[in-house]
């Protein structure tokens, strides 16, 4: 079965159930809002929920395979133990163990380095991928200065120029917007409403039939609301990589923000993505994190980014592919007017059908939404 993504929560392996009522005056950690953690503790909430889209992607279960039958229709069963739960545990401890005898410490081996996207790791080599062609890889690992390449400033610049040029670029500075919504496993699209500084701030709220789904940057802090239906804490602060990830996505809106989002910026060889040929940056993300931008090599648009921060089982990857390059209004600078989101549990597909540039956005539309009832 593969990996169930889309509005639900990806397999929680290691057993989880909501203390009701707690209150916490820090971004809550784990174990202060799950029950049964025994060995992902003193890691914020998003960086666990994420954590479980990394063990279900590298192994391709949903969360009904590592948790009891019952637990798809109530967050509490998530706590009971399962064989595969313990299983779990017993590799994370085995992994981290690799990694400290064998790499110093350095986060080398993970459950995606056997299993790859299959519950029981193939020991035999296949004839059919040894002389068929590679797997395609994602243009994200660290990368350094590559010999003979364009640097990250001229390749930029090019897409500056293409979406309308520097001194227009400068004069774009916010937009609200309006379009539709669907994540992986909706069956039709439904309203989308955005709201977006270059500063980062950001307010992007979508309406699936299940309840509103908001995520807010306000600047300092990140969150995310969900109905709990969708979501087992109906609240979520986004921490670390995920909020300054937040941050990026709305900074990559407006092209004089560019140079300025990330630091260390280094070019590396150019890759192919869907047939066209792309120049690929890189630059650090925050404390931690990484971000790739892939710039069609012809068109000079942007066409694919691709961030990353680390976690006690692995790499938290989210991807963002754009489409649709229109003009904003009047201004005379195009942007994106479709973009989906990717990462390792859930994928959703954004369009916008209308957008007024450069209007004033009060700052409570990107304070922390209300708890989803």
């Amino acid at each position: 079965m593969r990996v169930a993504i889309g509005a639900t929560v990806g397999a929680w392996l290691l057993g989880v159930c909501v203390v009701a009522g707690q209150a916490v005056n820090h971004p809550p950690m784990a174990e202060e809002v799950f029950k049964n953690i025994q060995v992902l503790k003193g890691i914020p909430v998003d960086q666990f929920m994420a954590a479980m889209g990394f063990f279900s992607s590298s192994l391709a279960l949903n969360c009904s395979d590592c948790h009891s039958a019952e637990s798809g229709g109530d967050w509490a069963k998530y706590a009971d133990d399962t064989p595969l739960k313990r299983t779990a545990r017993r590799m994370v401890t085995m992994t981290q163990q690799i990694n400290e005898a064998n790499f110093g410490g350095r986060q080398m081996v993970t459950c995606n380095t056997c299993h790859r996207g299959v519950e029981s790791p193939n020991v035999m080599p296949s004839i059919d991928q040894l002389y068929g062609p590679p797997p395609p890889k994602e243009p994200g690992d660290p990368i350094a200065q590559a010999p003979n390449q364009p640097s990250a400033d001229s390749i930029i610049d090019k897409y500056i120029a293409a979406v309308g040029g520097a001194q227009k670029a400068v004069a774009f500075t916010s937009f609200t917007a309006t379009g539709t919504y669907r994540g992986f496993d909706d069956s039709e699209e439904t309203p989308l409403e955005v709201a977006v500084e270059s500063t980062g701030r950001s307010y992007t709220a979508a309406h699936p039939a299940s309840g509103p789904h908001i995520t807010t940057f306000d600047g300092q802090s990140a969150w995310y609301a969900a109905p709990i239906t969708d979501r087992p804490f109906p609240l979520i602060a986004l921490t670390g990589e995920e909020m300054d990830g937040i941050k990026l996505q709305a900074q990559l809106f407006f092209p004089s923000q560019i140079k300025g989002a990330l630091r260390n910026w280094r070019t590396g060889f150019g890759v192919e993505i869907n047939d066209r040929r792309v120049n690929v940056v890189q630059g650090n993300l925050g404390t931690a994190g990484v971000a790739t931008l892939c710039f069609d090599a012809q068109t000079g648009l942007l066409v694919r980014m691709l961030r990353y921060g680390p976690s006690p089982v692995g790499r938290l990857v989210t991807r963002v592919d754009y489409d649709d390059y229109r003009d904003v209004g009047n201004t005379g600078v195009k942007m994106p007017f479709t973009w989906t989101v990717s990462w390792l549990d859930g994928r959703n597909v954004y369009r916008l059908m209308k957008a007024e540039p450069n209007v004033r956005i009060e700052a409570a539309r990107f304070s922390k939404p209300a708890a989803a009832k």
